[in-house]
């Protein structure tokens, strides 16, 4: 009850301070028209206005915004992706409800003990509003359905499953890949919370000790206090200064050129709902190796990955150990052509944008007649 309290003492304070802002954005929101288009115009909420550099659950969005029309002011379809929401969705969605515009809700994933802790009502209550209001909703991964169905409760909401896409044209293997000595690890994306990234470090110290030429390369943004810093000193901990690059938060042009300079991608963290990352690196010809929890065991096959078993637990980060990185790093090692041809027929298999994209527009389509 206690803790019950403090969150509604919080979300008032923060609701007091966000008034005058939410004011104006609801005013702005007021020449928002229907789009008499009988083809899906589509509006994304400013979303993609509001951000400089776009990555994590909004990179999708950039698919949709190239493969139709779309407008922020004229427009008869709504779409939101629960990872990336516009500011005051739940206000939003009331003025484009009352002008009779579907919308359309992706769900990815949801706040739980181990990640959000406290706060994971504070993430959970506007998605439980948005995902009860939606006309369908596309589930990331069939993680994401069980995820939400246990945090934001049931829904009787038409919807389906649908893994983000990547565009399989700008992604690809190239023809030479780069010299197998050293063997060039990858782990890139948002990096949430520490051990994620100290596992991969651990999991070079031990390649680089079975005398393996190995180094790492480690891109993205760290989200837990001191994290660039703590980072530094685990490098230096470990005496793999000299073998490890850190690359600050990237454009998808930029994470092209990693992944294609690259042979495996470790991707170790834990409930990880549909990562874009990977999906990216099976278009690349790079194989994965990573925990099999979370969304990964949908993407994934054993042809053109190892991934690493764990438990299902919502209280505690169960992280893959970089003894256990290392091991899937010689697995794939040993069979690396094998699996690198894998994964790009896996993501040409499952996560084709063109495909995507239309269906899309056939779901659009259903709403509006």
């Amino acid at each position: 009850m206690t803790m019950f309290l403090l969150v509604m003492i919080a979300n008032f304070v923060r609701g007091c301070f966000d008034f005058p802002k939410r004011f104006r954005f609801f005013l702005r929101r007021n020449s928002i028209h229907q789009s008499n288009c009988k083809e899906p115009v589509v509006s994304f909420g400013e979303l993609l206005d509001q951000r400089g550099l776009i990555h994590g659950g909004a990179v999708k969005l950039l698919s949709l915004r190239d493969g139709m029309s779309n407008d922020e002011k004229n427009f008869n379809m709504l779409y939101l992706v629960s990872s990336a929401q516009p500011h005051f969705a739940i206000d939003l969605v009331r003025q484009t409800r009352a002008r009779g515009i579907p919308f359309v809700w992706n769900q990815n994933g949801v706040g739980y003990p181990a990640w959000a802790g406290w706060q994971s009502e504070r993430q959970n209550g506007p998605m439980r509003w948005l995902r009860e209001r939606a006309d369908y909703i596309i589930y990331q991964s069939q993680f994401c359905r069980e995820a939400a169905e246990k945090f934001l409760g049931p829904c009787e909401t038409r919807s389906e499953i649908l893994f983000n896409p990547v565009n399989l044209k700008k992604f690809f293997p190239l023809s030479e890949r780069p010299p197998l000595k050293p063997l060039r690890l990858l782990t890139l994306g948002t990096h949430s919370y520490a051990e994620r990234v100290f596992s991969t470090l651990e999991c070079l110290k031990k390649l680089r000790e079975e005398g393996i030429e190995t180094t790492l390369t480690i891109a993205g943004k760290y989200l837990w206090p001191q994290g660039e810093a703590t980072v530094h000193q685990k490098i230096k901990e470990l005496g793999l200064a000299d073998v490890v690059t850190l690359l600050p938060p990237f454009h998808q042009e930029e994470a092209i050129r990693l992944y294609q300079s690259h042979h495996i991608l470790l991707h170790s963290k834990y409930l990880d709902p549909c990562p874009t990352v990977v999906i990216e690196a099976l278009a690349s010809g790079i194989p994965v190796v990573g925990s099999a929890s979370g969304g990964l065991p949908e993407l994934i096959s054993e042809e053109c990955g190892f991934l690493i078993p764990a438990p299902l637990c919502w209280d505690r980060m169960i992280t893959p150990t970089g003894a256990q990185l290392a091991e899937g790093v010689m697995n794939l090692f040993s069979r690396r052509e094998a699996a690198a041809a894998a994964a790009r027929v896996r993501a040409e298999l499952l996560f084709d944008e063109e495909r995507w994209i239309a269906r899309h527009r056939e779901i659009f389509q259903n709403l509006l007649r």
